[in-house]
C-alpha cells in the first residue's frame, strides 16, 4: 500500500507531544513525499507549528465536540493512508476505523486496539529501559523501521524545531536587552512531575541574582499565584508568570542562556532550542530521567541519588528535595 498521508495522533501534554516529534523526522526521511498530519489538543499547536516536518495540525479539541457522524467525516476528509495512535485514545481509534483509514497502528496493550487497529505492536512502556522518544519509534515498524535509533541520533533530529516570529511584551524585551547573563526558573509542572521545593528555587534565584544573573520565573497565571508571593524583592529577579502566550514563551526561552525545571513542557522546549537545560528528576520508575529527560545538545540531568532505595521500590519519595542549590548552580553556564 502506498502511504501518502499519515495522521500522528497524540492528544496529551506539551512534553509528550515534543517527544513524539522526532519520529516524524524519520517518516519524512524514509517515505518519499509523505505528508504528516498532527492530531492534537489545540493548546499544543504552537509547539507543533515550530516543527518544520509537520504539514498540517488538526485540533482534536474541536472535533471531539461534534456529533459522531461529523467526527467520522472530519477524519475521513483528511484522506489519510494511515494513522499512528501514539497516545492510545479509544474514541479516536474507533472513529479512525469507521472513517475507513486503511492502516491503523497502535500498541497491542490496549484491548480496544484489538478491534480498531490493523497493526498492533507488542511493547511495554512502563518496564522498558528505553526513553519515551525511542518507545514512540516502536510504532514505526509497520513503515519499515528495523532498529530503534539511539538517543544520541534522536537528539540530532530536534534541529527541525524553530520558534516562529512572535513579538515579545515590551517589558520582557527591555529586561532581556539589559541582561548579560540569564536564567529561567520554571518551578511548577501542573502536577506532571515530582517538584523541587519552592524554597530551593528562591535560594537559587538569590544566589544567581547576587552573581549578576537576571532570573526570570515563568509559569501559568495559576502557577504564579502559588509562588509569586514567595519571590524576593530584587531588581534582578523578575516574575513573568501568566504574562506570555505559549508562542511567546517559546521565543523567550530561545533568547535566554539557561533554564532550570523538573520534568515539564518548558524543559523540553529549552532542550530542543539548544538552551543550557538543567532538569531536576526523581529516579523512580516510570518518571525517571531515563524515560523522560529532555532531548537536545545541551541538557544536564540531576537526581539526588540514582540508587535511592525508596525510588527503587517505586514508592512515593521526596528525595528530589535533597538536590542542593550548589549542585544546580554548578550546572548553570
Amino acid at each position: 500500500m502506498s502511504v501518502k498521508r499519515i495522521i500522528i495522533s497524540r492528544t496529551d501534554s506539551i512534553g509528550d507531544v515534543m517527544l513524539t516529534l522526532p519520529m516524524c523526522v524519520w517518516l519524512k526521511n524514509n517515505i518519499p513525499g509523505v505528508e504528516l498530519i498532527y492530531l492534537g489538543k489545540n493548546y499544543t499547536k504552537p509547539v507543533v507549528d515550530c516543527f518544520s516536518v509537520i504539514d498540517e495540525f488538526v485540533d482534536w479539541s474541536r472535533i471531539e465536540t461534534l456529533p459522531t457522524s461529523q467526527r467520522i467525516e472530519a477524519l475521513h476528509e483528511l484522506h489519510a493512508s494511515a494513522i499512528i495512535h501514539v497516545f492510545p485514545n479509544k474514541e479516536i481509534a474507533t472513529l479512525a476505523k469507521k472513517a475507513k483509514i486503511p492502516m491503523r497502528v497502535g500498541t497491542s496493550h490496549r484491548t480496544f486496539h484489538l478491534l480498531t487497529c490493523s497493526h498492533r505492536l507488542n511493547f511495554t512502556r512502563k518496564s522498558s529501559p528505553l526513553h519515551e522518544s525511542q518507545l514512540n519509534f516502536e510504532l514505526l515498524r509497520p513503515f519499515g523501521l528495523t532498529d530503534i535509533p539511539s538517543l544520541e541520533s534522536i537528539s540530532e533530529m530536534v534541529g527541525a524545531f524553530q520558534p516562529k516570529a512572535v513579538e515579545l511584551p515590551s517589558n520582557v524585551l527591555e529586561k532581556l536587552s539589559a541582561a548579560s547573563k540569564t536564567v529561567v526558573l520554571h518551578p511548577k509542572s501542573q502536577g506532571s512531575a515530582v517538584e523541587w521545593p519552592m524554597k530551593s528555587y528562591v535560594e537559587l534565584a538569590k544566589k544567581l541574582a547576587d552573581n549578576g544573573y537576571t532570573v526570570f520565573f515563568t509559569g501559568t497565571e495559576k502557577e504564579g499565584e502559588l509562588f509569586r508571593n514567595d519571590l524576593p524583592n530584587h531588581p534582578q529577579i523578575v516574575d513573568l508568570s501568566g504574562t506570555m502566550t505559549l508562542e511567546q514563551l517559546i521565543v523567550f526561552i530561545s533568547k535566554v542562556q539557561n533554564l532550570v525545571a523538573c520534568s515539564t513542557g518548558p524543559l523540553h522546549i529549552a532542550g530542543f532550542l539548544g538552551v543550557r537545560t538543567i532538569g531536576l528528576f526523581s529516579p523512580r520508575k516510570p518518571i525517571h530521567p531515563g524515560r523522560w529527560k529532555a532531548l537536545g545538545p545541551n541538557v544536564s540531568i540531576l537526581v539526588y541519588d540514582p540508587e535511592c532505595p525508596t525510588c527503587k521500590k517505586k514508592k512515593a519519595c521526596d528525595c528530589i528535595q535533597s538536590i542542593s542549590v550548589e549542585r544546580v548552580l554548578g550546572e548553570i553556564a
